[in-house]
């Protein structure tokens, strides 16, 4: 397996929602145009064009070259819990798909939906490739089922990359080890950690990292410190309160997510608790979550944007018939850069941070 890296790419070209912003409307409204699709009233139809027109917005015509010259349409299967997830990975996968283009089809996988019957409605709605977000990029059975029915998938966000299987991801271990020590180097000794869910290999990926820069620190593991939660803002509610209700309380807590880690600054706040004078908090993925509430949070930014852009593009180039995975020039695995991104939620134990 080929594994590239490559550092966040800077767009200088329109995209999407450079249109949508300069029409006045959504970013799908402007994928509608761009596919023609019947439903766009023709007053917004014509705004969207003279958009595009003035921003010299150029969406490739790259479905035109695939096989018989036919519609290429591909699925972005999801249930993601968290929206700020989903809207920020919605945006990059529209942007990308109309400048491949392609005909991008998003479907909900629910709770009451089985495999099979999700596999017969993509042939059915002639889907040629699927973008699995998380938490159905480690769906095992999802994943052998698209590979019985040679439906070629990107697994994004996954935190062990498939050996047979087109990926893209960031190195979850690396960062959350890298935030931990972070906290480590303010001076806190109780840090407490809110887990995501364990159905995904990412949150193991977190979690080992975190231990990592404990143990490194030579700072005792205290199983008391971590709490089980799921990505959701309710999990995150509950296992604060879990970790606050110590005797011997964290002075800091580190959430897998920024819903969570939103909901331990909810806590806090109901407990009379000051972050980050009381309390340090931080979360991961740096979605708009992270800047819409107070105080904002230090987070591990994850590029989710670029990450549904780039799934995308090996998604178009696999089913253009370019190197499978496993050949020596194809990038089957693809791990973009992550930051550390300091905000306002956290501070040495006990003191506010300078204004």
């Amino acid at each position: 397996m080929t594994t590239s890296r490559t550092s966040r790419r800077q767009h200088n070209a329109p995209t999407i929602n450079d249109v949508a912003k300069h029409a006045g409307v959504s970013p799908m409204t402007v994928s509608r145009v761009i596919n023609d699709e019947q439903t766009v009233r023709p007053t917004t139809r014509e705004k969207v064009k003279a958009s595009i027109a003035a921003l010299n917005y150029s969406p490739s015509v790259a479905a035109r070259s695939l096989a018989g010259g036919e519609e290429t349409r591909i699925g972005l299967l999801y249930s993601n819990p968290s929206s700020s997830y989903l809207s920020e990975f919605l945006m990059g996968s529209l942007d990308q798909a109309a400048r491949s283009g392609v005909h991008l089809v998003v479907e909900k996988f629910g709770d009451d939906m089985s495999v099979a019957a999700v596999m017969q409605q993509l042939k059915s709605g002639r889907i040629s490739g699927i973008i699995l977000p998380p938490p159905l990029c480690d769906s095992q059975e999802m994943l052998d089922a698209l590979a019985k029915a040679a439906i070629p998938a990107v697994a994004v966000a996954t935190g062990r990359a498939p050996s047979d299987m087109l990926a893209v991801s960031i190195d979850d271990f690396q960062a959350a080890y890298e935030m931990t020590q972070h906290l480590i180097t303010l001076g806190h000794s109780r840090i407490g950690f809110i887990k995501g869910n364990p159905n995904l290999s990412a949150s193991d990926r977190r979690f080992e990292g975190y231990r990592a820069a404990l143990t490194e620190a030579g700072i005792a593991d205290d199983p008391f410190l971590c709490a089980q939660g799921y990505f959701t803002y309710r999990s995150g509610l509950d296992a604060a309160e879990t970790i606050l209700d110590l005797p011997n309380r964290p002075s800091a807590i580190f959430a897998s997510n920024d819903d969570m880690a939103a909901a331990t600054v909810a806590v806090a706040h109901r407990r009379g608790m000051d972050v980050p004078s009381d309390l340090t908090v931080c979360g991961f993925d740096d979605t708009p979550l992270a800047t819409t509430i107070w105080p904002e949070l230090t987070t591990i930014h994850q590029p989710i944007g670029e990450m549904s852009r780039v799934a995308v593009e090996m998604l178009v180039r696999e089913m253009r018939g370019r190197p499978k995975p496993g050949a020596d020039t194809a990038e089957t695995h693809v791990m973009l850069d992550y930051s550390l991104v300091r905000r306002q939620s956290d501070a040495a134990p006990r003191m506010r941070p300078k204004a």
